[in-house]
């Protein structure tokens, strides 16, 4: 469809929640309301487009929400899109509601199908980066990650006041089933001693040792931050055969979990939702489809979304290093 006869676009979430979705749901309405395009709202992500769950949105329905958590527009994840028959009806919902193209918020799922239906339909369609765990390519950073490593340092550090009090060796399971963005950040934002993520090999036996050399410097106590998809394990798993090395180890472990996907944004991710929020609507305007917009290098980039769901965004190897020197 030629950009100038985009005259109605609709948005949705979908998959799992970030804080800042909502101020980039408030950035595409009002963007668009600026370029005179009339907005709908999609509940419940692919499932509200298959069942028709649209409302139309003016920019008084975003007011006051921007410091909100969550979404509005509510998400979920959906089996019926991933049939033919079920993007078939999503498609019969665009047309029943004149909807020119799509901005779809949210992460790898969300994007996957996106690019499927956009291929299929010919739909215009442009995806934001809504995700805490900022393991998508084509962007520095994905709305909710700022927001989930600092409500991850929070916790960590109240954990820390625990375990110096007790002389225990704490463990600590956060978010990060494929990626340990949110692990080797907090892990060194927070002064953990051992930081185990998906990316890196590790064994139990070197933690042991690690441990160790840190009770022969009579250290006290040791923070321990575990991404959920280690390969050694979860938390519980690593603190079990960690027992096995020492005797009468005082060990606990906590897991942060769905804690780190609510709370208020923080400012840099009001800030990038409504960057992004923005040229999702331009982008559209201008003819772009079938690609995330993101920010690289503090620059608004566009990326394919082949490209950004096949590609693997990779650690920071300097973090990497500098998590090593200074747990020392």
């Amino acid at each position: 469809m030629e950009s100038s006869k985009i005259r109605h676009i609709a948005v949705f979430t979908s998959g799992g929640d970030a804080p800042g979705m909502n101020a980039a749901i408030r950035a595409v309405v009002r963007t668009a309301s600026y370029h005179d395009l009339h907005v709908h709202g999609v509940k419940w992500g692919y499932e509200g487009l298959i069942d028709g769950r649209l409302e139309r949105l003016e920019r008084r329905d975003v007011g006051n929400i921007i410091h909100r958590g969550g979404t509005i527009l509510h998400t979920a994840r959906s089996e019926r899109f991933r049939t033919p028959e079920g993007r078939k009806a999503a498609y019969e919902t665009l047309k029943a509601f004149d909807i020119d193209a799509l901005v779809a918020i949210g992460g790898n799922g969300t994007f996957t199908g996106a690019k499927v239906f956009s291929e299929e339909f010919n739909v215009p369609m442009i995806g934001i980066p809504g995700t805490i765990d900022n393991d998508l390519y084509g962007t520095d950073f994905t709305i909710g990650y700022d927001t989930a490593i600092n409500t991850a340092i929070d916790a960590i550090d109240k954990i820390r006041d625990t375990a110096d009090s007790h002389n225990r060796v704490f463990f600590i399971e956060v978010m990060g089933r494929d990626s340990g963005f949110i692990a080797l950040n907090a892990g060194i934002g927070s002064g953990a001693e051992t930081i185990m993520v998906p990316e890196v090999a590790a064994s139990v036996e070197d933690l042991a040792n690690r441990l160790k050399m840190g009770f022969k410097r009579n250290k006290l106590f040791s923070l321990i931050i575990v991404a959920e998809g280690c390969k050694s394990g979860n938390a519980q798993v690593i603190s079990e055969a960690l027992k096995g090395h020492f005797e009468n180890l005082d060990v606990r472990v906590t897991i942060i979990g769905h804690l780190q996907r609510g709370g208020s944004p923080t400012c840099m991710d009001r800030v990038l939702a409504s960057r992004l929020g923005r040229a999702a609507v331009e982008g559209i305007l201008s003819g772009r489809k079938g690609e995330m917009v993101g920010l690289v290098n503090n620059q608004i980039a566009f990326t394919p979304f082949d490209q950004a769901i096949a590609h693997d965004k990779a650690l920071n190897q300097d973090l990497i290093e500098l998590a090593e020197i200074l747990s020392m």
